[in-house]
């Protein structure tokens, strides 16, 4: 009897264990983590130029994946009161209860912490810097100050999340140069209608947290005529890494491709009646990710 008591206790405590852990996963919002980690991994194999030595991968993919989850829980704790009000995001860890405000901030920052102490100890202080530069910029300048009071602030936000390639480079390299500064600026100009996109799809929702992002702040229409000018510019941009010698023709004609389908795409969307379109947001992760695959293949 005791026994069969034991194990129904049992039983029912380990799906409550099993859930607190998977809302502590979703918390560091796994997808930003792996976006950034597959920039970082950019950075790193074009700073060794070829395959990088295996502690330079490890290091480098811990720090950046710990400091990325630390400041997206960090995120979620600064933006609680938002998600709460998002029907996209009331179901957050956060919002639902799954985890309390005070443990995410313990969470987070000790998440962030760590990354520090592994780029510190093992890949210097340069990578540390810019590890750091990067976790200021999205918590502190974006998400604490920004987010709240200027359409500007995804821009701000944006320099962050163009920064992991630089960290893989200079895991790699031992400094930056002209390479570096390339990738940060595909991915800084990149940002910008790859965020955009998904905004217009919940700019109710944003307008009712009290969040002046671009399609609240200035509508529909500047959104998707700000959308073409940084997809036309993503063109001459993506196509730098050739002209500076980082890559090959195979790359060339992977960009140009690129670059004039999601250009047509976005023209497509301009002169629609349409509000909001969901596939420029999908095409655009599919752009980077097969952008940077070839941009290693054909390294030069």
């Amino acid at each position: 009897m005791n026994s069969t008591i034991k194990s129904t206790t049992a039983e029912k405590t380990f799906p409550m264990d099993r859930k607190f852990f998977k809302a502590l996963l979703i918390i560091t919002k796994p997808g930003i983590v792996a976006l950034s980690l597959v920039a970082g991994w950019t950075g790193l194999y074009i700073g060794s130029h070829g395959i990088p030595r295996y502690y330079d991968f490890l290091w480098t993919t811990l720090g950046l994946g710990l400091a990325t989850a630390g400041a997206a829980t960090l995120n979620n704790f600064i933006d609680r009161d938002i998600d709460s009000v998002m029907q996209r995001t009331s179901a957050r860890s956060l919002p639902s209860g799954s985890v309390s405000p005070s443990f995410a901030y313990m969470y987070g920052t000790g998440l962030v912490i760590v990354s520090l102490l592994i780029t510190k100890i093992y890949l210097g202080t340069l990578v540390t810097l810019l590890t750091g530069a990067a976790i200021f910029t999205y918590v502190i300048m974006y998400s604490l100050f920004l987010k709240r009071t200027t359409p500007m602030a995804t821009h701000i936000g944006g320099i962050g999340g163009a920064l992991p390639p630089l960290i893989g480079y200079a895991a790699a390299h031992g400094d930056l140069d002209t390479h570096a500064l390339i990738l940060f600026l595909i991915i800084v100009v990149w940002q910008q209608p790859h965020f955009w996109a998904l905004a217009l799809k919940y700019r109710n929702e944003y307008a009712k947290a009290g969040v002046p992002i671009l399609p609240v702040a200035k509508g529909v229409k500047a959104t998707k005529v700000r959308l073409f000018w940084y997809t036309l510019a993503l063109i001459p941009v993506s196509v730098l890494p050739y002209t500076s010698g980082m890559s090959g023709i195979y790359y060339l004609a992977t960009a140009i491709v690129l670059g004039v389908a999601y250009l047509a795409f976005t023209v497509r969307f301009l002169y629609s009646q349409k509000e909001k379109e969901m596939f420029l947001f999908f095409f655009s992760i599919a752009y980077l990710g097969v952008l940077f695959i070839v941009l290693i293949l054909d390294m030069v």
